[in-house]
Formats: structure tokens, C-alpha cells, sequence
């Protein structure tokens, strides 16, 4: 007589937990814990949303053009978020380019004028303010720290529906895209959480509550592939367009990404940081072409000073440095050069249309 070795349910259970390569994931496994870990992230989600929501407004303007047929009056509309109590909010620059007229709605219900304080297209940020007490603001956190694959979550008005919340992840990090001026924004964040016409110059915002990017653009064609502008430019951008109404930049005419540098380099040259930026394109007849940049070189330091990210190279190149010559210094291949370069002005761009 035979008895049957095919294994029963129990056996497999017992298999697995003593299976030497089996990751804890699995030996661990119970039915329930997928709901467990559903029910984790929808509290994640509704308490992100909770903390940033009441900060989010909406924000219409109107905007006087002249045609063929004589002047007439359009409107659009887009979101914003208030980040600081005495009433000032941060958005898009499409959003209130060239606004005759700023109206700002608050999540209850309240309705209040704006008055346009700063616009920088180059970076397609704006900051409004209005006169409302009892504002709720948000906090914007570091997005240096940010990882691909992160839950983040978008809050807006798409499509005249207010307050709408979607989620997703952190797509890609260090994107960069074409501002509305012409002139490339670096460190951009692709996200998948769902975007819409309305949803420009809302919060993108991480688990913790905290807004990390400000939302700018989506590929209409293309599904869940939705761009924001990092909250550390964000940050920066903003405080001088309260402070000047205005930034004035020079530039060097480089597109760049963030990089790892290999630590065998690091430790050789004695370089104080870890990371660099790559150069990813140059612009014709820049200051950077004229100095001999090339695709591929990482810029490590800007007079003398540690360059690790891009934000950290655009706050060195600011209106003081224009026409003054500087020395910027590169990691090209395995080989460290100090070359002297002329920040030129920002070139000014044409209007940008709605």
C-alpha cells in the first residue's frame, strides 16, 4: 500500500517558513495584511490631505487682450496655497501672467481681490497675497530628500472642482522642462498622481503633510506622466519675489541634473561633498560654451564654493554676479579643472500668453 506525498496546505505553509531564502514578507504572510496596509495608506492619504487642504485656494483671474475686433476680457483660472499667515500664496506665473484681475477663493468659502507681489516666468512661480485673517499655511519641506518610488499627493481645483486630492508616487526626480519664457527649469519632479487644467500652481505634498513641489504641467497625450516644480526652488524663488517683487539672475547657459560622484574621485580630489551637477546640455554662444563646458562635465564648485545640487548652483548665480568673472570648477572624465567663466544676465524673454 502507498501513501500519497502530494502536499497538503499545511505542509506548503511549513515549507515556506523554514525556506532559508524566504524574506520575511513571506513568512510572515496573512490574508488580512493586504487590507492592513490599504487601510495605512488611505489614513496617510486623508491626513495629508487634512493638514494641506484648507491651505489650497482657488484663484481666478481675468486678463485684457487686444484683437483685430478690439480689446476683450478672458478668464482662467488655476490653484494656489498659502504659505505664510499674513495672507501670502504661492502659485504658477501662467496661472496670473499679465491678470488685469485676481480674485482668490479660500476653502471656506470666503472671497477675497489679490494683488500680484512677483512673477517669474523663468521658473513659472508667482506669489499673490491677500488681506484675510485666520489663515491656514502650509510647510514646505526639503526636496532634497526626496526618493523615487514615494507616496505623494496632489490637492487643486482641476477643472473648476474644487479641493480635489489625488494620489500616486515620485516618478522620476531631476527632470527638467521648457518654462513658458523659454528658459529650461531644472530639477523638476515627475510624478503619476493624476493632474488637470486647475491643478496648476497646487501643492504636491509627501505623506508627512509637507509640500515638496508645486504642481506646473502634464503631457495631455500621455497618461499619468505630470510634472512639479521642486519645493526647494519653490523656497527660494519666493522669498525674493517678496522681498524684490522680482529676481534679477545672471546664468551660465547649462542644463543640469543632480549627480552621484564616484567616491574614488571624491576621496582623490578631496572634494567636501559627494555629488556634483551634471551638465546636460549647453547653450549656444553662452558663457558656458565660450568657456569650454561640454555635455558630460560636473560642476563640483562655483568660486570656491561646494556645489552639490542645482539649487545650491542657482542661489550662487544671482544679479551680483553678472559681468564679474568667476571660476567654476568641473570633473571632467577622472580629471578636476578650474575654469574662469563670465556670468552674462538672464536674457529677457518674450510675454508670456495665457
Amino acid at each position: 500500500m502507498t501513501t500519497s506525498t502530494f502536499p497538503t496546505r499545511d505542509s506548503i505553509a511549513f515549507l515556506l517558513s523554514q525556506s532559508a531564502g524566504a524574506p520575511d514578507s513571506v513568512r510572515s504572510f496573512h490574508p488580512s495584511d493586504d487590507s492592513g496596509l490599504l487601510d495605512e495608506y488611505s489614513r496617510t492619504v486623508v491626513s495629508a490631505a487634512d493638514r494641506v487642504g484648507p491651505a489650497v485656494v482657488n484663484i481666478d483671474i481675468k486678463q485684457r487682450l487686444d484683437s483685430r475686433r478690439g480689446p476683450r476680457e478672458v478668464g482662467g483660472s488655476g490653484s494656489g496655497f498659502v504659505i505664510a499667515p499674513d495672507g501670502f500664496i504661492l502659485t504658477n506665473s501662467h496661472v496670473v501672467h499679465n491678470a488685469n484681475q485676481i480674485a482668490v477663493s479660500l476653502p471656506d468659502g470666503r472671497e477675497y481681490g489679490a494683488q500680484l507681489i512677483g512673477d517669474d516666468p523663468d521658473t513659472d512661480l508667482a506669489v499673490v497675497r491677500i488681506d484675510a485673517p485666520h489663515l491656514t499655511h502650509v510647510r514646505l519641506a526639503d526636496s532634497e530628500t526626496l526618493r523615487v518610488g514615494q507616496v505623494v499627493i496632489a490637492i487643486g481645483n482641476p477643472l473648476g472642482f474644487q479641493a480635489s486630492v489625488t494620489a500616486g508616487v515620485i516618478s522620476a526626480l531631476g527632470r527638467s522642462m521648457h518654462a513658458q519664457s523659454g528658459r529650461l527649469i531644472d530639477n523638476i519632479i515627475q510624478t503619476d498622481a493624476a493632474l488637470n487644467p486647475g491643478n496648476s500652481g497646487g501643492p504636491l505634498v509627501n505623506s508627512a503633510g509637507e509640500v515638496i513641489g508645486v504642481n506646473t504641467a502634464m503631457i495631455r497625450p500621455a497618461q499619468g506622466i505630470c510634472f512639479a516644480i521642486a519645493s526647494n526652488t519653490a523656497k527660494f524663488v519666493a522669498g525674493w519675489l517678496i522681498k524684490e517683487g522680482k529676481i534679477r539672475r545672471s546664468y551660465i547657459g547649462v542644463a543640469g541634473q543632480n549627480v552621484p560622484i564616484h567616491r574614488r574621485v571624491v576621496r582623490f580630489y578631496n572634494l567636501p561633498v559627494g555629488t556634483g551637477v551634471l551638465v546636460v546640455s549647453v547653450e549656444k554662444a553662452s558663457p558656458a560654451e565660450k568657456t569650454g563646458l561640454r555635455e558630460g562635465d560636473v560642476i563640483v564648485a562655483f568660486n570656491a564654493k561646494p556645489i552639490g545640487s542645482i539649487h545650491e548652483l542657482h542661489k550662487m548665480l544671482m544679479g551680483e554676479q553678472i559681468g564679474l568673472q568667476s571660476e567654476i570648477t568641473i570633473v571632467r572624465h577622472t580629471e578636476k579643472l578650474a575654469l574662469a567663466i563670465t556670468p552674462a544676465e538672464s536674457p529677457s524673454r518674450a510675454a508670456v500668453s495665457r
